[in-house]
């Protein structure tokens, strides 16, 4: 079901949008070497609880129904999403996705940045723009009157040509009055193909790109996917609003 936001709707998502730019933005210089997940993920729930919203994943549940444990979905290296923060200490070398969602009185923004830890190989930093390149195209294909594979084969197309695969059991999504609205929006796809998109969609787009094969499989924590080679992947994600020009980039500074 294609759902479609008022402008006073729209006003109140961008709210919550801006308080996930804020959040990344204060936390980026704690992304280095040496710095703890679990320190990171608890500014990272005091930045957004200080501004008067709610960590939206903290207590989310997923298929089978348990509770995320974190308010930030921390994922290195070859964990493609939903990693857990836990203990660990960033090293050199590593990337690291962090997915945050924010609700703000009701209203909800999501959005994901993959970082890079010290020193990063060049084929992971080429990983890395390729994702964020793949989202940008995208984005691009986000127009009222365009259809939802045409983002997906826009993704697809980039990620694959730059010789990447892309995860297909997880999918970009609407986003507004819930953290997980419909329509799915896949990162693969021919296009030309699914719902209109229509003027005033909120929706996220996030590609997950693999340097290796696209096969992921699930941790024993019920959470955690990564690749099924352990190779690195990366995660970018952005909420947008589509319009009948360039769409509204909501999480973007």
């Amino acid at each position: 079901m294609i759902i479609i936001k008022s402008r006073n709707e729209i006003d109140r998502i961008s709210r919550a949008c801006a308080v996930l730019k804020e959040v990344f933005e204060e936390i980026t210089p704690y992304m280095v070497p040496g710095s703890s997940a679990r320190d990171i993920d608890l500014l990272i729930e005091s930045g957004i609880r200080s501004r008067g919203g709610i960590p939206a994943f903290k207590g989310y549940k997923g298929a089978d129904g348990i509770p995320f444990p974190a308010s930030t979905c921390f994922s290195i290296d070859a964990e493609v999403v939903h990693g857990i923060p836990g203990d660990r200490v960033l090293e050199s070398g590593q990337i690291v996705g962090l997915d945050i969602g924010v609700d703000l009185d009701g209203y909800f923004g999501d959005a994901a940045r993959t970082y890079l830890i010290g020193d990063v190989s060049e084929d992971v930093k080429r990983l890395v723009t390729v994702t964020r390149e793949s989202l940008d195209r995208g984005i691009a294909k986000a127009r009222a009157g365009n259809r939802i594979s045409d983002i997906s084969h826009a993704v697809q197309n980039w990620a694959e040509g730059k010789g990447f695969s892309v995860v297909r059991e997880l999918s970009g999504h609407g986003v507004g009055k819930a953290l997980h609205e419909d329509p799915q929006i896949p990162n693969f796809g021919l296009p030309g193909r699914g719902a209109i998109l229509r003027e005033g969609m909120t929706i996220a787009i996030e590609p997950m790109i693999n340097m290796g094969g696209r096969e992921v499989v699930t941790g024993s924590d019920g959470w955690t996917v990564r690749t099924l080679d352990n190779l690195p992947s990366a995660h970018w994600e952005e909420t947008i609003v589509v319009t009948d020009g360039d769409p509204l980039i909501l999480t973007r500074a």
